[in-house]
């Protein structure tokens, strides 16, 4: 046996070795720590015809199996710190509020989430598991993140649900862990999940009327009163913020604008109205989506002039309270008045790709790495690219009804 063969590196091993580093130089600068056997049997100078044709029989038999060799030692994978700057993009935008999707399952159908059919889903071994969703999360907490929430599909659908709220608001330096919802089963939930930590709960709902939503949902009109039953036991639970989100949309809920303000009269409550954005399957139209400025005017014609109330940089809507109400009034102007330039915002989806727009299709995959053992310092490295990649401002509307993205509810609301 050679002395190549003795260390593990034979003829073939030094071979691949020079083929990576060198496909022309043949041994002129190849070493073996074994001495000089391999480099004196296998290598010739530059130029050297006996020699080239030699190795390259040698790796003919190598790739056809009649040789066997050990492999390179990986090269070693590029890290980024585990801190803020690894969250902070080209704009000096730093992310600081973590949104993760569940799953991609949902109890509704609701026609600007979604199609009638449905949506193909992502298998569930491709999915994060509890424990992967906590290392993630963890990770992105170790890098600045100090506001989470959990959304969907429809999140109350995870048995593990709780667990999962117990584990994200165990974690040092998370202020928040919030949830949104669709409310259908979410009164059997509200008091495990309020006591292992959800401090922030959005509620989504577009009608007040039962026969209506059946028709916008898909679903039967009797869990309207499930929704608003777990609007209202939310509110005595001691949660931070409740929160109401109403996608507006012309000719289907635009009528009912003043019904939902006045939920807020003697309730702590905001209500959000939200323009209506453009998604894969959503049918969106600009005739159909109402602008803030028209939703805000009908709202003032009728209980007056609101007072803007205090907002923080990276909040996405603009708020308000009218006056003599118990609650706000908000807008989510995305489509007419974009609020790029102070995003905070990032997004973990279920299948644990990485989103770092809304509107972008841009993913980076961080749950094939995770399965593979990358550490987190490697794992930071794929955020931080993702991070510098992100642009200025999204697309515009017009531009983003014709741009491919995943359904609503495949990236989380």
């Amino acid at each position: 046996m050679s002395a190549g063969l003795r260390c593990g590196w034979g003829a073939t091993g030094l071979l691949r070795r020079w083929l990576a580093r060198d496909g022309t130089a043949w041994g002129a600068r190849a070493h073996s720590s074994c001495g000089q056997a391999d480099e004196a049997s296998f290598s010739g100078g530059e130029g050297d015809d006996d020699g080239r044709r030699r190795a390259e029989r040698l790796r003919e038999m190598e790739e056809a199996g009649m040789i066997l060799s050990p492999s390179l030692p990986p090269e070693p994978r590029p890290t980024a710190p585990v801190n803020e700057e690894s969250l902070t993009d080209l704009f000096s935008r730093r992310h600081t509020y973590l949104r993760i999707s569940l799953t991609e399952r949902c109890n509704l159908r609701c026609r600007y989430c979604m199609p009638a059919e449905g949506v193909p889903l992502t298998p569930s071994s491709g999915l994060m598991t509890a424990s992967e969703t906590s290392r993630l999360a963890s990770l992105f907490v170790s890098m600045g993140v100090n506001k989470i929430r959990l959304t969907g599909g429809e999140p109350t659908l995870r048995r593990d649900l709780v667990e999962i709220v117990g584990g994200l608001s165990a974690l040092e330096g998370v202020d928040q862990v919030g949830m949104t919802s669709n409310g259908i089963v979410l009164g059997r939930h509200l008091r495990d999940l309020r006591g292992a930590g959800l401090t922030h709960l959005n509620v989504s709902l577009d009608t007040l009327r039962e026969e209506r939503f059946e028709r916008m949902t898909r679903r039967s009109g009797k869990g309207l009163r499930k929704v608003l039953a777990a609007v209202d036991d939310a509110l005595g639970l001691g949660f931070q913020k409740v929160k109401l989100n109403v996608v507006v949309m012309k000719g289907e809920n635009e009528d009912e604008v003043l019904d939902f303000v006045e939920l807020a009269r003697d309730r702590p409550l905001n209500v959000r109205f939200i323009e209506w954005m453009p998604f894969d399957g959503n049918v969106w139209s600009r005739e159909k989506m109402e602008p803030y400025a028209e939703t805000r005017a009908r709202i003032e014609e009728a209980v007056g002039p609101m007072a803007p109330t205090t907002r923080g940089r990276g909040e996405v809507a603009k708020d308000f309270r009218p006056e003599g109400f118990a609650g706000e009034v908000s807008f989510v102007t995305s489509m007419t008045e974009h609020f790029c330039d102070s995003c905070n915002r990032i997004r973990l989806m279920a299948d644990g790709n990485f989103k770092v727009c809304l509107f972008g299709n841009d993913e980076m995959d961080l749950l094939g790495p995770l399965r593979r053992g990358y550490s987190d310092g490697e794992i930071a490295h794929l955020i931080a690219g993702a991070v510098r990649g992100k642009k200025a401002r999204h697309a515009g509307m017009f531009e983003l009804s014709r741009a491919p993205n995943r359904h609503m509810v495949r990236i989380g609301g």
